[in-house]
Formats: C-alpha cells, sequence, structure tokens
C-alpha cells in the first residue's frame, strides 16, 4: 500500500484530479482507495472510500461552539487528528495498492498547522508521497509562479517527504505556454531572465531572490503538466510516482 496526499492552493484541482487519476489507476488493474479529508467539503467529483465527514462534521461544530466557517474549519482540522487511527484502521481494511488522499480546498488547513504533519505521520505506516499542484493559470505569472513554488518548498519543509510536482489544469493553456512554465521549473535561468524581462522594482528583486534562495537549497521542483480534462500527462505522473514509492515497479505487490 501507498499513500498519496494531494497538496494545492483551493481552486488548483485537487478534488478533480483524485478523482480522474483514481478511475485511471483502476483502468491499470490497480486496487485504489480514495479518502476525502477535507471536513468542510460539500460535493465531491468522486464517492469517497473513506470520508472524514463521517468523523468530524463542520455543521456540528458551528452549532455546538457557535463559530463561523472559518473557526469550525480549524477546529475540524485539528479534532481528525483524533480520530486519526479509526480513519487508518479503515483505510488499513481495504487493503488497496494506492490510496489517494484528497487534502483541504484551504491549503493552510493541512499544511501549516501543527495537525497536518502529526496526521500525514500516523495515517498508516506505509510509504508515502506528497503531490504538490501548481495551478497553470495562475502560475503562467512569473510573481506568481515563485510564489507558488516557494509554498511548494515550505510544503516539503512541513512533511518533509518525497513530492512531485504537478503543473494542474493546464488544458486551459496554450501549448508553448505549458511549455514556457515547464521550462522555468527545469532551468533557473530561463526563470530568472523572465523575471529580469516582466518583473519592476520589489516584485523582481523578491521574486529573484526568492527564487535563487529555494535553488541554493538544492531543492528542485520539476513540474509534469497534467489536465484531469483530457488526461493528459497522466502516464508521466504515474511513472514519477512508482519511480519514488515503488522503485519503478508496479504498485501492486
Amino acid at each position: 500500500m501507498f499513500i498519496v496526499f494531494i497538496i494545492g492552493t483551493a481552486g488548483s484541482g485537487k478534488s478533480l484530479l483524485t478523482a480522474v487519476f483514481s478511475e485511471w489507476l483502476k483502468m491499470s488493474k490497480q486496487d485504489v482507495t480514495a479518502v476525502n479529508l477535507d471536513p468542510g467539503v460539500l460535493t465531491l467529483p468522486y464517492s469517497p472510500d473513506v470520508d472524514v465527514r463521517n468523523y468530524v462534521d463542520v455543521g456540528d461544530l458551528m452549532e455546538k461552539y457557535g463559530l463561523g466557517p472559518n473557526g469550525a474549519l480549524i477546529l475540524a482540522a485539528d479534532l481528525i487528528a483524533d480520530e486519526i487511527e479509526k480513519i487508518s484502521d479503515e483505510i488499513e481494511d481495504l487493503k488497496s495498492d494506492v490510496v489517494l488522499v484528497d487534502t483541504p480546498g484551504q491549503i493552510e488547513l493541512f499544511a501549516f498547522r501543527a495537525s497536518g504533519p502529526y496526521i500525514a505521520s500516523e495515517l498508516t505506516r506505509e510509504p508515502k508521497a506528497i503531490v504538490y499542484l501548481f495551478d497553470a493559470v495562475f502560475s503562467l505569472n512569473p510573481l506568481n509562479y515563485v510564489s507558488n513554488l516557494f509554498l511548494s518548498a515550505a510544503v516539503y519543509n512541513r512533511f518533509l517527504l518525497p513530492q512531485v510536482s504537478l503543473l494542474s489544469k493546464c488544458d486551459l493553456l496554450p501549448k508553448e505556454d505549458v511549455s514556457k512554465v515547464v521550462d522555468w521549473s527545469a532551468n533557473p535561468e530561463a526563470l530568472e531572465g523572465t523575471i529580469e524581462e516582466k518583473l519592476e522594482g520589489t516584485r523582481r528583486l523578491l521574486s529573484r531572490n526568492m527564487m535563487r534562495a529555494i535553488y541554493q537549497l538544492g531543492l528542485r521542483f520539476l513540474l509534469i503538466p497534467v489536465s484531469a480534462k483530457t488526461n493528459e500527462g497522466m502516464i508521466n505522473f504515474n511513472v514519477a510516482l512508482e519511480r519514488i514509492l515503488a522503485q519503478g515497479e508496479k504498485y501492486t505487490y
């Protein structure tokens, strides 16, 4: 069993990717479990096999403690940690090859609270990986790209797990723009050149220095362009996961 946490900013396509990649793996004869870890989500594009809403109900928390939606979500994120043993048992009982964990829409609820790394660590003892989504449309601007790069590095620092970087929703960009953003991830000089060309003043200075700091740390987040609408990139995404989780072998034992 391998555990894959899908993380990204709100609207980056986590749930749809979970739905589509789950079906793609099933077509490849893999046993897949889809886990919803967002206690506040109302609808999902897939039917979760394990659903955190069965353990923590945001509506009940709002009513019981007189909280607004944001306060209830924060409390729910921490309460999930108390239920992690039961959730783990439910996942392990399904005995799947791959477990796709769809994390909360608001990235900070999972990545930047103390409960997040604890949940990731305690959610079974099986090998784990992080999948971080770069929203393609958002990342086309070099200022936004560097901000996302910095956020991706922060996520890596929080979990210290093998991390795969995806350029999600790439069907929304022309091919040449997709290639440009992917090139930024592989070629620091290309990114720095675009920063110098497109940005000015403090934005240029901060973006350039943040980019350099990340690369000086030896961090590389090579982007794999994917689309949950067209299935583009699913093979490359799958190969990347197999490489870090199963040494290039299929997931099935």
